[in-house]
């Protein structure tokens, strides 16, 4: 954010980031033309702020104002002999964009998975996502990888 007057900080969400983090997410689940039911929100939610999960939630601020989010969990690998960070959903309002946000709760949790001596980290996008694709692109390489989930 150079350049700027705005003050960034990221940091773990907690319990009293809840209506931020709903407003944040209501426009994660819009930009991808998505709807969930009020039960997986009020879910996930409660799994970022429970401390026996491995699900943890990190909000970049500006300016005192919540403006993104980066949702990770570790799990074990067999590639490696520990753990993997897996950076599950990423996202920046609208009009923070551009700012270098993105970039920071992507970088901020490498420096988190290094200090907790977690050995990789990876997260996945869809391929027409060229504006998310240029900033991963600048920060790890793409290993081809294609992902198949099936509802169950």
């Amino acid at each position: 954010m150079k350049g700027q007057t705005d003050t960034m900080r990221i940091r773990d969400a907690g319990p009293g980031d809840e209506t931020a983090f709903r407003m944040l997410w209501q426009g994660f689940l819009e930009h991808y033309r998505m709807t969930l039911p009020e039960s997986v929100t009020g879910a996930t939610w409660a799994r970022l702020m429970d401390p026996a999960c491995p699900m943890k939630a990190r909000l970049a601020e500006v300016d005192g104002q919540v403006q993104g989010f980066a949702i990770h969990q570790h799990h074990p690998s067999s590639w490696v002999a520990g753990d993997d960070a897996y950076l599950e959903d990423l996202f920046v309002a609208a009009a923070a964009r551009g700012r270098g946000l993105g970039r920071a709760l992507i970088e901020d949790l490498m420096a988190l998975a290094r200090a907790r001596g977690w050995h990789r980290i990876w997260w996945m996008t869809e391929q027409d996502n060229a504006q998310a694709r240029r900033l991963y692109d600048s920060l790890a390489p793409c290993d081809n990888h294609i992902r198949y989930r099936r509802t169950l």
